[in-house]
């Protein structure tokens, strides 16, 4: 099972994560809309240290990033990349499942949704799906029933047969399925099950 992590797990954890590349979910996303000739506005549910939220201010996205912890908005707002863009993102440091947002016409949320307990994931599913504009993209990861965390009540894990129940509403542009073993950014061994996911709102609704 998943460990509670402090205030210092979390900035200990952004700092290790903050300089990565950007999630390769977003990345296809990105590039399905650029061959639309399209940009828009983003909403990056549990945006930690802005990995993602950076790659999308910098081909020209207007960004709201949403974390619950202070820490990971502090990181991002102090990220010395912003310099070079013409505008900031907006902020809001809530909970992912408790946040308000008006409509976009990108959701990212690269590996936060599994932290969404499973009594509140399907309001906030419903609540991504609704936000967006016909043709726009959801962009993230949901876990598997065989992750090491299955069965923590503050994780949420998914059968295929359920996440393809999830995507009915969409057009699947990827749902990949990972199944390895490796360590979490904190350098603790974990089995990963894990569904890549990018999925399009219909234009025509």
């Amino acid at each position: 099972m998943a460990r509670t992590s402090t205030a210092e797990d979390w900035r200990v954890y952004y700092q290790r994560t903050g300089e990565r590349p950007p999630r390769e979910t977003l990345l296809q996303a990105l590039a399905s809309f650029e061959a639309e000739d399209a940009v828009g506005t983003a909403v990056d549910l549990g945006c930690g240290g802005g990995r993602d939220s950076i790659e999308l201010l910098r081909r020209g996205w207007s960004v709201l990033a949403i974390d619950a912890q202070d820490s990971a908005i502090e990181t991002l707002l102090a990220r010395p990349e912003l310099n070079q863009f013409g505008c900031r993102p907006r902020t809001e440091v809530s909970r992912f499942e408790a946040a308000r947002w008006e409509t976009a016409d990108l959701v990212n949320s690269s590996f936060a949704l599994p932290l969404c307990p499973k009594a509140d994931f399907l309001a906030m599913w419903q609540r991504i799906f609704d936000s967006l504009r016909p043709g726009g993209r959801f962009a993230g990861q949901v876990y598997g029933v065989r992750d090491q965390w299955f069965g923590d009540p503050t994780n949420t894990h998914f059968t295929q047969s359920e996440i393809d129940d999830l995507l009915l509403p969409y057009e699947v542009e990827l749902c990949r399925e990972e199944e390895t073993d490796s360590v979490t950014p904190r350098g603790t061994a974990k089995h990963w099950h894990i569904y890549h996911i990018v999925a399009r709102k219909p234009a025509a609704m």
